[in-house]
Formats: C-alpha cells, structure tokens, sequence
C-alpha cells in the first residue's frame, strides 16, 4: 500500500469566446441544441430516478415564455427516503480510500474542463440568464477550481497530525460527521451549486442537495457530471421540491449533521433558530455553514484614480445584474472627483447592451425571476419620487419577454436613504457624493450604515490613507478590495466570505471551510505501557 499525493491544483484559464474562437463556436452549438429542448428533470435518491408528477417549469428569465425543463418536485415519501439513503450510503463512502474518493472529484474537474464545459456553461447561461464570460467563470473555471483545490485542501487536512513522544504514537483521525450534510444552494452561481454538496463529501461525508427552482438546469447538469465521473449512489442526493417542505422534514431528522448554505439572511436565521429548538433531538450538534447577504460597498478618496474608480463601479455594480452576494450595491465618491466620475460612468452605462445573454454582444441579461423584477422595479419606483434621490441613469423595467431591468445608478444626498442601506440584489448601484475633506467620517459612516460584512472596495492613491482605512473598515468585509471592484474571488486566492450579517464566514476556497466537515478523534497508542501502578517519588528514601 501506498501514499498518492493528489495532483497539486492550479486555477483554470479562462477561455475569451472572441470571435473566430473554437470555444465560441462550441457554446454556440450547446446553447442552441439545449435551447431545442425541454429537459425532464427527476428526484435522484440513491442513483434511482424518481418522478412524481408534480412539476415546476424551469424557464429562461430572458425568454420566460421559453420553458427549457419541467422538475419534478420531491413528496414527503420522498425526502424521507433521501435521509436513508444518504446514511445508508455513507459507511462505504467513509471508508473508500481518500485516493478513491478523491479521483471522483478530480475526473468531474476534467471532464468538466474538457467535454462538459459548454453544456454547464449553455445551460447556466439559459437557466440563469448570464452573459458567456460570466457564464465561464462561474459554472466552468470557479466550479473546476472547487473541485481540484477542495481535492488538495482535504490532503493537506489529513496530512495534520500531532507530535509523539518516545514509546507513544499519537494519531488524528479525521472522521466525517456524523449523519448527512444538507446543502441548500442558491440561484446565481453554477460553481456554488456544486460546492456546497461536494466539498463535505470530499472528506467522506453524504449530502442532500436541494438547489434554487430557479437554477435546476444547471445544477442538474453539475450533478449528472458527478454520476459520470463515479460517485457513487447516494452519496449526493439531488432533491428539488419545496424549500419550506424539504427543510421541514430535514432539520426534524436526529441525523442531520450539517447544514451548507447558500441564500438569504433571512433564511439562514430560520434555519438557525429550527436547530436550535430541536438541539435536544439530534444525534449530534449540527454544523452550520452559511454564506448570506450583503450590501457591499465602494469608498474613494480625493486621491482616488477616477477612470479605474468608474470602471470599478460599472462592472462591480451591473455584471451578472447585480445579482451577485459581493456586487457594489453603495458607492461613497467625493465632491472633487464625482463630476469626472459622473462623465465616465455614464457613458460606460449609456453603452451597455441588454438582453437575450445568446447574443453575445450584450453586457447584462435579465434578472432571475418575476419577484426578483417587482422587488427591484419598487426600489427604482420609489427612489424617483423620493426627495434628495436623483435618477443619474437607467432606470427603466420591462417584463414583456423577459426580466429586464436596466442598470440603474440612482444618487442619495441622504446616506441612509433606503438604498443605501437595504439589498436589493439587482443592478442598482445607489451613490452618496461627500466632502473630501469628509474622509474620516465617511469610513464611520461606510462601517456602520449596514448589518452586512462581505465584500467592500477602497479607492486611492495615497498608501497611507489605504492602511488607514483598512485597519477602520477591518471588520465592515470579509473580502476587502484595495484599488480593484469588489467581485471575482478566485479559489484559492481570495478565500470567500463575510461576518455580521453576512454569515458564518467559512471561507469557502480555502482549507478552512473543508475544517467544518471533519469531527477529529485523537488516538494514543502506548507501546511499553506500565505495569505497576505506583509513581518513583513514591518510593521511600
């Protein structure tokens, strides 16, 4: 018997789609042939495909009128079965070798940068509405570079093991916990969809894995990419159905070991608090991993590079439609730069083009859904009639073939006016022009106008004014941005997540997220063990 060492992990390029490009004339294809199509999309329990009838239309916000898929939605029976299954399945699954197991998670990589790539890649661009490159970043590069580095981490994982002295051999046995994991994912990232389930699963735990209505069709492709690759029935179970239902029933369930979750504050906290009133039940204190909200921000000083400034707000606030946990949603500018920056960001927004994401001169598709288009279009209805609220640009909604809302700058003379303060998770960026001279009480203020604490950008030029306001704004972000728009974490770069109300700041992409999904037990083994039970200064002189 051996020790392998896994292949050591390097971050996927990041393929350009220009025209002429092979990959470009591959996407093309994928996208029409899923396009052609309506999926049938099933419960998997256990490697066994079950449908009950009861189906939602998955559609393309761009084109609701275009139903790419109808899923089937878990009955109680179901979800019942999904628990056993995954228990069932994870005695083998703990015990496979760490070689084997990860050699599953490592071919879904490849196979997803090699043959998959486009299918994943078309289906999030359908099924979400987002542009090509956002599209490869997200559920190609981000996903492979989970699935490789998260592979690494866990070998460095096990590698950690404590001192011995002479005649003892002290071990560390990183045990998966004890139950299964439930992982609640989100709509707006493919790569989160397959990580939340896989990265406990890598160390040999189970999961059920209830994905976003609005993102079945590419989680769906994500997990028929993990059958491909071996894993083994019922290690993940892939359960859409009711989010308030499926919760229910799993967090009433003794084995639930592990929550990993992706959405809403609100969400996360209902989820807390039904743990912690059935704490007495459970076979075990339950983990709770959770990546929530944000209202993230942009902050420049007088000193501030106003066309990297511009650029910074345009792309952070409007890429993917806002609809990012770690988009700028609140811009501090100061009184001496706002009239170039003003120039520069409005003739950025001016050029943008909206619409269907299959063409691919377009920057911004449509937002994901219909409560997501009337959420957002009430903050800009609002924000017109409110008094020391200017409409800068954008600003218009349209929902006649799909979600569209245009990328909307809005600034506030009032810091606290709502959207300064409330996310809205759409492309709404709301902007507060201050007194350079303001500086100091501009960072009070950017530190405790919000609950949240996940991602936050300081523009300047000057190197001490950048210190400064890192150490002022240390606790505001998790993931703090110096000279550079607060979106794009790389695994393995930027690990990410945030505090506050922002979640349990895990750092997913990194060694400390897989430390969550172990339950270490320390062994000691004596070689020469005593036989007498009396200690030398016992003895008489």
């Amino acid at each position: 018997m051996s020790a392998y060492r896994t292949p050591a992990p390097r971050n996927e390029p990041v393929l350009n789609y220009a025209p002429g490009s092979p990959e470009r004339a591959a996407l093309k294809a994928a996208l029409e042939r899923l396009s052609a199509e309506t999926l049938d999309i099933p419960v998997v329990i256990g490697g066994k495909e079950f449908r009950t009838g009861r189906t939602i239309d998955v559609v393309a916000p761009h084109d609701h009128a275009r139903v790419l898929a109808k899923a089937h939605l878990a009955d109680p029976a179901l979800i019942a079965k999904a628990i056993d299954s995954a228990t069932a399945a994870q005695r083998d699954w703990a015990a496979m070798p760490f070689a084997d197991r990860a050699a599953v998670f490592l071919k879904a990589a490849d196979l997803l940068a090699g043959p998959w790539r486009q299918v994943v890649n078309a289906a999030t661009m359908l099924g979400q509405s987002k542009t090509a490159y956002q599209a490869e970043i997200d559920s190609a590069c981000e996903l492979i570079d989970f699935l490789r580095f998260n592979v690494h981490f866990a070998e460095r994982l096990y590698e950690e093991q404590p001192i011995s002295s002479p005649g003892i051999w002290n071990r560390m046995d990183h045990r998966p916990l004890e139950g299964f994991i439930y992982a609640i994912t989100p709509f707006n990232f493919t790569a989160i969809g397959g990580n939340l389930p896989t990265t406990p699963a890598i160390l040999g735990n189970v999961a059920i894995w209830k994905p976003a209505s609005s993102a079945i069709l590419s989680n769906w492709y994500v997990f028929k990419l993990l059958e491909a690759a071996g894993l083994p029935p019922g290690v993940i179970n892939f359960l859409p159905g009711s989010a308030a239902q499926v919760s229910d029933l799993l967090l009433a369930d003794r084995r639930l070991a592990g929550i990993h979750f992706t959405g809403s504050t609100e969400v996360f906290q209902s989820l807390w608090r039904t743990v912690g009133q059935n704490l007495p039940t459970y076979a075990t204190y339950p983990r709770l991993v959770g990546e929530t909200g944000g209202k993230d921000f942009i902050v420049a000083h007088q000193s501030a590079d106003a066309d990297a400034l511009a650029v910074a707000m345009v792309r952070g606030a409007f890429e993917y439609q806002g609809q990012k946990c770690s988009a700028a949603s609140r811009a501090y500018v100061p009184d001496n730069l706002w009239p170039t920056v003003r120039e520069r960001v409005t003739a950025m927004m001016a050029d943008i083009r909206m619409g269907d994401v299959a063409d691919f001169r377009n920057f911004v598709g449509a937002v994901i859904d219909r409560k997501a288009f009337d959420k957002i279009s009430e903050y800009i209805t609002t924000a017109r009639q409110a008094k020391g609220v200017e409409l800068v640009a954008g600003g218009k909604a349209d929902d006649a073939v799909g979600y569209f809302i245009e990328p909307t700058l809005l600034r506030a003379e009032d810091p606290r006016y709502r959207t300064m303060c409330e996310e809205i998770f759409g492309p709404v960026l709301s902007l507060h022009v201050y007194p350079a001279a303001k500086w100091e009480e501009t960072l009070a203020l950017v530190d405790d106008t919000s609950p949240y604490a996940l991602t936050g950008a300081v523009f300047a030029q000057d190197r001490q004014v950048l210190a400064a306001a890192s150490d002022t704004l240390r606790n505001a972000a998790g993931n703090f941005y110096l000279n550079d728009k607060p979106t794009g974490a790389v695994v393995g770069q930027q690990p990410f997540g945030g505090a506050r109300a922002s979640g349990t700041n895990d750092k997913a992409g990194s060694i400390l997220n897989l430390m969550r999904w172990i339950s270490p037990r320390s062994i000691k083994e004596t070689f020469d063990p005593p036989t007498r039970y009396r200690y030398p200064f016992m003895d008489a002189e």
